[in-house]
């Protein structure tokens, strides 16, 4: 029953390409899609798999994890056709010459949290200046799932604003499970990671959101290119049937989470199968926020994504990209 009510789902959802563009971008070519970590970030991949969009848009298509930037690295090296990749990385590899190309924006602002051991933030008050609530993290050891991902540069930016040295923070980059773990037994004092591994320790009392990009911190990281399914141009131009197939996938994915969100989060559901389902509810919630329908990407996300890298030290001032043409298209995403 409940495969049979998937597959009606998603017959009603998926804009089906005409007969000809699907054999097109039909071929016993495997493409490969490399994910950078296991977090509701990658909503829409999950949902375009599990719904079969992929399929239905004529694609072979296989995902990889490759932890943080090597996502974004096994497109650049050939070894992966498509990433799913936070602007920051993005915007890094553009400007030290790699010829990407971002044709969709899965999530449109920061998806990060960064909380807090509640030992640590007596008397805290959340409705203080972004400043001082980050001030609290000074000395602390905060875990990220990677050096120079887009989570550490959210600590390091916060950091900074905070008016602090980010060396003054002590970072321990770790999986996800194992962020609660370490949380847990108190081998560090608090994390910043995509939702919902934040919301656990805070629904259980045992910690406290320090800060929450959904909600707008910071107020000027809107829009923000947190998640972008990026390629090299070259693919585009030589294979773009397939880049066409890829765009449609996503756009009908995030379409079904927008317009069909008891359906997409009973699909979530299956992916976490060891959260609550108040806690998959919770980030589910600020996820529906975060997603924009269709996925365009924009100017405006990718120039805030170089911000939010030089205000983080992940990028030198000098080295902001002068101009962002060439390296975004919607066309696959209209």
């Amino acid at each position: 029953m409940i495969r049979r009510t998937i597959a009606a789902i998603a017959a009603a959802t998926v804009v089906v390409l005409g007969t000809a563009s699907i054999a097109r971008a039909q071929s016993d070519e495997e493409i490969i899609l490399a994910d950078p970590a296991f977090s509701m970030t990658f909503s829409a991949g999950y949902i375009a798999t599990d719904l079969g969009l992929w399929q239905k848009h004529g694609l072979k298509l296989k995902t990889v994890a490759i932890t943080g930037v090597g996502a974004i690295n096994a497109v650049i090296s050939g070894s992966a056709h498509f990433a799913q990749s936070s602007g920051s990385t993005f915007g890094r590899a553009a400007a030290r010459g790699q010829k990407v190309l971002a044709i969709a924006t899965m999530i449109n602002r920061p998806f990060t949290q960064l909380i807090l051991r509640k030992e640590f933030t007596t008397g805290f008050d959340p409705k203080a200046p972004l400043e001082k609530r980050a001030a609290l993290i000074k000395g602390r050891t905060i875990a990220v799932d990677s050096i120079n991902s887009v989570v550490h540069g959210y600590v390091r930016l916060l950091a900074a604003r905070a008016g602090m040295n980010p060396d003054d923070i002590r970072v321990a980059p770790m999986a996800p499970n194992s962020m609660l773990a370490a949380f847990q037994s108190k081998q560090i004092d608090g994390f910043a990671m995509s939702l919902p591994w934040t919301l656990k320790p805070v629904q259980d009392g045992e910690a406290t959101l320090i800060a929450s990009g959904p909600d707008g911190d910071p107020a000027d990281m809107v829009p923000f290119g947190f998640n972008l399914l990026v390629t090299l141009k070259d693919t585009c131009e030589k294979k773009r049937s397939v880049c066409v197939a890829m765009g449609r996938s996503i756009k009908d994915a995030t379409a079904f989470i927008n317009d069909r969100p008891e359906e997409a989060f009973a699909i979530l559901k299956k992916r976490f199968p060891t959260l609550s389902d108040d806690l998959l509810k919770a980030g589910f919630d600020e996820l529906k926020k975060v997603t924009p329908s269709p996925p365009v990407p924009t100017k405006a996300a990718l120039e805030n994504s170089e911000v939010y890298n030089v205000g983080a030290g992940l990028l030198k001032a000098d080295e902001k990209l002068k101009s962002y043409d060439g390296l975004f298209t919607d066309e696959f995403v209209r």
